[in-house]
Parts: structure tokens; sequence; C-alpha cells
């Protein structure tokens, strides 16, 4: 069996992490591929809003879980659980980023990827 390239395994993991976020109903998720831009940090970015401190919380638990269990993979580093305004998820070839609703407006992350292919992801009722 052939292995794995780096692209498809950052879609497997990418596709781990947004069964987390519509689990815990993730707010105006977007994934934003980067594989085609040469100064990428990363192939993937998925940024998703959360309501309350509490569903930022619940939604970087959900994604993280989910990863691990679908995937089993840790992240490599975890910021901003203690005030959870922003929490992100950094999985080397995607960075997973949680806001709250005011902190992503006042940010704006998916302004800077102008290049990056945006998709929104729906939840599905």
């Amino acid at each position: 069996m052939e292995k794995p390239t780096q692209s498809s395994d950052s879609r497997l993991l990418t596709d781990s992490v947004l069964k987390g976020l519509l689990d815990k109903k993730g707010k105006d998720i977007l994934e934003l591929d980067l594989r085609h831009i040469d100064s990428a940090v990363c192939d993937y970015f998925i940024i998703c809003s959360g309501g309350s401190n509490r569903q930022v919380n619940a939604l970087a638990n959900a994604a993280k879980d989910m990863v691990i269990e679908e995937q089993d993979e840790k992240p490599w580093h975890i910021e901003g659980l203690d005030n959870s305004e922003w929490v992100l998820l950094d999985y080397a070839n995607v960075v997973v980023h949680i806001f709250q609703e005011e902190t992503r407006e006042f940010y704006k992350l998916e302004e800077l990827w102008g290049d990056a292919t945006i998709k929104p992801i729906e939840l599905i009722d």
C-alpha cells in the first residue's frame, strides 16, 4: 500500500477538524486552501466563530478530540485556551483558528489570505 502524501494527510486532518467544529455548531466556518500559495505557512487554515468563551472552548476541544479519534494526531501547539477569545490549534500543515465573533471581526484573518481558495462550510441540519 502506498503511503499517503503530505497533502492527502492534510486533507484528512482538515476533514476531521471540520467534523468536530460542525458537531458543536461552529459559526461561519471557512476552509482556506493555501496549497497553491508559495509563501503559505501551511496547507489549510480553518477559521470558525463561537458565540461565547464556553462555545469557543467546546469547539476547540471537539476539533482536537475528533482529530485524535480519526487521525490519531495531537496538535503540535495550542494557544488561547486561557481566555478563549482566539484559540489556535496548530497541526503544522493545518492551522485552526477559533474566534469569538468580535475578535474575528477585529482581526479579519481571512482577508490576509486573499489568494487562498476559500470554501464556506455549512451546517447540515
